[in-house]
């Protein structure tokens, strides 16, 4: 855990400020929680539940990632955020639902100037976060809970095929901040859909993700990102096994089914980017 970060984080319990004493944080009404040693905190009220990331869906996005296949989408996020973001809010770059920190690594080196803090339930996750990059700090908390962040810490928000809890989004964005989402667009991943018996996308997604931000924040600049992706039969796994799919698939069966496509497999990469200010 990046002691430079810590200034942004607080207490789940109470909300009140931590402050580092060691290998632990701590707040004012005493409660502590331990760094672990692959150098990530756990700022959970209560246990996480089922919908954390198994260890082997975060391998499995790991290594998807890593082969560059969304690379893509990650320099058009860090491009936008770059364009969106006032040098002179202050505040960190917080990623809500940000997995293993592949998207906000790239965030990071467009805004050399910014600490980063990455908010995951899962804590395979975050032992990988907590090493993407150098100014990435890594805390497991629920995105559906009050976050472990000061009121108006965050100069900028990233939210990339995460839940969105819209009142703390806007609790914790800087009143000059921006909030960047990410939203698959319905012909994203539509070629794997039928074969490979993976959930479609919701038609209205972006109907419903404007109804849930609307009360707090306005749109000020959207564009989307289609492109191709050309994935061996690895490659199709990993990418099944890496997200919410993977809670719905026999491992046995997926496979049978990858195995009758063709070898290199045509994929398309569809989303949405919008960003939004905060409403006062």
């Amino acid at each position: 855990m990046l002691n430079s970060v810590v200034r942004y984080l607080s207490c789940p319990h109470c909300g009140g400020p931590l402050e580092a004493d060691g290998r632990t944080l701590r707040c004012p009404a005493g409660h502590g929680f331990d760094v672990a040693r692959q150098g990530y905190v756990s700022l959970l009220a209560r246990q996480a539940g089922a919908n954390a990331d198994t260890k082997e869906m975060v391998e499995a996005r790991a290594a998807f990632l890593g082969a560059g296949h969304y690379a893509p989408l990650a320099a058009a996020l860090a491009r936008l955020a770059r364009t969106v973001t006032d040098p002179g809010v202050p505040g960190c770059v917080a990623d809500v639902g940000g997995g293993t920190g592949y998207y906000q690594a790239h965030v990071m080196d467009e805004l050399p100037g910014r600490d980063g803090v990455l908010l995951d339930l899962s804590k395979f996750a975050a032992r990988r976060a907590a090493k993407a990059h150098a100014r990435i700090g890594a805390v497991v908390a629920d995105a559906w809970r009050p976050l472990p962040l000061r009121d108006g810490s965050a100069a900028l928000v990233l939210n990339t095929f995460a839940p969105r809890n819209g009142p703390e989004l806007r609790r914790v964005l800087n009143p000059g901040g921006t909030l960047l989402v990410v939203t698959p667009r319905t012909d994203h991943l539509a070629e794997l859909v039928g074969p490979l018996g993976l959930m479609r996308v919701d038609e209205r997604k972006e109907e419903r993700l404007a109804g849930q931000l609307a009360p707090h924040f306005a749109v000020t600049a959207s564009e989307r990102l289609t492109t191709a992706m050309v994935l061996d039969h690895e490659a199709l796994g990993l990418l099944v096994g890496m997200g919410p799919n993977a809670h719905h698939q026999d491992g046995e069966d997926l496979r049978r089914r990858v195995a009758r496509l063709p070898e290199r497999c045509d994929v398309t990469l569809s989303v949405t980017l919008t960003a939004y200010r905060p409403l006062r």
